[in-house]
């Protein structure tokens, strides 16, 4: 038998299954890079390294995080604004993948030594003035990175640096430009200025009904009904529910005593602290802090010994980062000074200035709060249970008011615009709390008519809302009994706004025709002023301040004894450029300087954003517009 399979393994058909079946665990081993074979995977293709999906998946939602920190939690990112984030993320590893492929071509290199010192001058990593690798380690965290991430993109912002500055350095403003500059943020103007406020205006005859008729006619947009939608309105949130959780006093005791720790305060210390650099000059202070409490005078001590003293204010234990120093701070009665104690800084010596004692809330004093956030956290079970349910109600062609009033939700019928009014202008109550009403209405302006209803997260109010959509209304003229004193007020502003119109193109037309400004104004029975010199953008309390905004612009682009007339905020005003006094560059040295600073500035900034723009036409980026679907945050 042995001699029949060593004969069998020499032929043909043996050899080829054996080849067969060391291919078929060769790809069951890289069943990843097989079944990926002839895939798109990279949403980038570049000179310089691919991107791959989950890398920009990952800098989209931290340009989507940074954006949210800044806006506020109530800010919500609607889809073009999602893939345009997506969009922004993908440029910006773009351009750093293209620079890095520049500072390789260059042969630049970033010694560690240079990352360190980096890392460790990060003022948001520090405490005390001193690196905080705990500070690190959380940030880290909060934008899901690992510390070899972190410092690949540390390398990579340095030898961008080097890039930038070597570019930027070239860009010096020259002096002409800098004069130019000045000359033109510092020029100020004089002019003879008439204002016709609405004010002003003699009252116009009263309208006859056929006026008001034609006028509450040719002006439907200001007369009518907002766009209104009437929608059926289905609200389920744990608040709702929370009324119908019986809660036992056997539950809060045993939710009393698994959250104790929220219900105490850990003792608190004021500490003063003194950093010296050897022990012998510590324990000096120390001597000297026990003799005198005096913080003040301590402080020029340890000053003097070439150490720095501060007030640490008024911290738990948790906030001393070095064990040693806690358990010493701790230790001391109020009033003490530790003993010197050392650490990677220096030597420290803290005296406890005050104590606040650790305290603790009794079941009795928290036993209504409990009550209430076990019943929240029960309801929002209870919330979800019934939300599904109701879910499958739908799904069987139920109405939503029928399934809502089954499963108890909170519904109302409502007809509303899109800023929460009603046909009358009065705010609409609707059955969501306060937080979640703006969500609420965008929901049922986002509705369709016909469509079935479903329930849809309120993202504000941790809870669900069903919309149902009826009718959508258009704007609505309004009849003209309804609405006629607001027809007759706006007639007569407008024929006000006519009248001071005309004046103000009568003085226009006669200073155009040869008279000054001044003469036709009191020609025409009008007051006018000579107002300047004023700059572009007069300052509170500075002449001119009394021009009109509406005017400066137009000032600042006519030549001297050109009029020019505007509507402004009141009604209108009417102005003659009398004089132009010119700026001196040569006497103000400060503002030169700054004018030079800020046109070397723009002038980096153009030639670098230049350089980068040809960094990136270089590396010949090509975006997969499928990939980048997966991108959007």
């Amino acid at each position: 038998m042995i001699t029949w399979f060593r004969a069998l393994t020499q032929t043909w058909f043996a050899k080829i299954l054996f080849l067969l079946l060391v291919a078929s665990f060769a790809i069951w081993g890289i069943e990843d890079t097989v079944r990926n074979f002839g895939r798109e995977t990279a949403v980038v293709s570049m000179e310089g390294g691919d991107i791959e999906v989950p890398e920009a998946q990952m800098a989209a939602r931290r340009e989507l995080q940074r954006i949210q920190s800044q806006l506020g939690t109530g800010f919500e990112a609607e889809e073009p604004l999602r893939r345009a984030i997506a969009m922004q993320a993908v440029e910006q590893l773009i351009a750093e993948r293209a620079q890095r492929a520049e500072a390789a071509r260059l042969n630049l290199a970033t010694p560690d030594e240079a990352v360190q010192a980096y890392v460790f001058s990060i003022p948001n990593f520090q405490t005390a003035g001193q690196f905080d690798r705990l500070i690190l380690d959380q940030w880290l965290r909060q934008n899901d990175m690992t510390e070899a991430q972190f410092l690949r993109l540390v390398r990579d912002d340095l030898q961008r640096i080097q890039l930038s500055g070597a570019v930027r350095a070239g860009a010096p403003a020259p002096d002409l430009l800098a004069r130019a500059l000045v000359r033109y943020e510092q020029e100020r103007r004089v002019a003879q200025v008439v204002e016709l406020p609405l004010l002003d205006a003699p009252e116009p005859e009263p309208p006859t009904e056929a006026q008001l008729a034609r006028y509450h006619e040719n002006n439907p947009e200001r007369f009518s009904t907002p766009a209104l939608r009437e929608a059926t309105v289905a609200v389920l949130t744990a608040e709702t529910l929370a009324d119908q959780i019986e809660v036992s006093e056997a539950d809060i005791a045993a939710a009393y005593e698994a959250r104790r720790s929220q219900f105490e305060t850990p003792e608190r210390r004021d500490l003063q602290q003194a950093l010296l650099q050897t022990e012998a000059a510590a324990r000096q202070i120390a001597e000297a802090w026990r003799a005198n409490p005096d913080f003040a005078a301590i402080q020029q001590q340890v000053e003097a010994a070439g150490g720095a003293a501060l007030a640490l204010g008024n911290v738990p234990r948790a906030d001393l980062p070095i064990e040693a120093l806690a358990q010493a701070a701790f230790a001391a009665p109020e009033g003490g000074v530790t003993d010197p104690v050392q650490s990677p800084f220096g030597w420290h010596v803290m005296r406890v200035a005050g104590i606040t004692p650790a305290t603790t809330s009794t079941l009795a004093e928290v036993s209504d709060r409990l009550r209430q956030d076990l019943a929240l956290e029960r309801a929002g079970d209870l919330a979800f249970e019934r939300a599904n349910r109701l879910e499958d109600a739908l799904a069987g062609g139920a109405t939503l008011e029928a399934a809502a009033r089954e499963y108890g939700l909170t519904v109302t019928r409502v007809t509303l615009d899109a800023e929460g009014r009603d046909a009358e202008g009065l705010p609409v109550v609707l059955p969501v709390p306060v937080a979640a009403r703006a969500e609420a209405i965008r929901a049922i302006f986002a509705a369709e008519q016909g469509r079935a209803p479903r329930l849809q997260e309120l993202r504000e109010a941790e809870g669900f809302m069903g919309i149902e959509l009826h009718a959508v209304r258009p704007p609505a003229l309004r009849p003209l009994a309804e609405v006629e004193a607001d027809v007759r007020l706006a007639w007569i502003n407008d024929q006000k706004r006519r009248a001071q119109e005309e004046k103000a193109a009568a003085l226009l037309a006669a200073v155009r025709g040869g008279q000054t400004l001044e003469a036709a104004a009191a020609a025409a029975g009008l007051t006018s002023a000579r107002m300047g010199p004023f700059g572009r953008q007069p300052e509170a309390g500075a002449p001119g301040l009394t021009v009109p905004r509406e005017l400066l612009p137009v000032l600042f682009n006519i030549r001297v004894n050109e009029p020019t007339m505007v509507p402004t905020a009141a009604g209108f005003a009417v102005a003659q450029l009398l004089e132009v006094v010119s700026a001196d560059p040569a006497a103000d040295p400060t503002a030169l300087e700054n004018a030079k600073r800020s046109a070397q500035q723009q002038m980096a900034d153009d030639l670098n954003a230049a350089y980068v723009a040809a960094l990136r036409a270089r590396a010949e980026p090509r975006i997969s517009p499928t990939l980048l679907q997966q991108v959007v945050p």
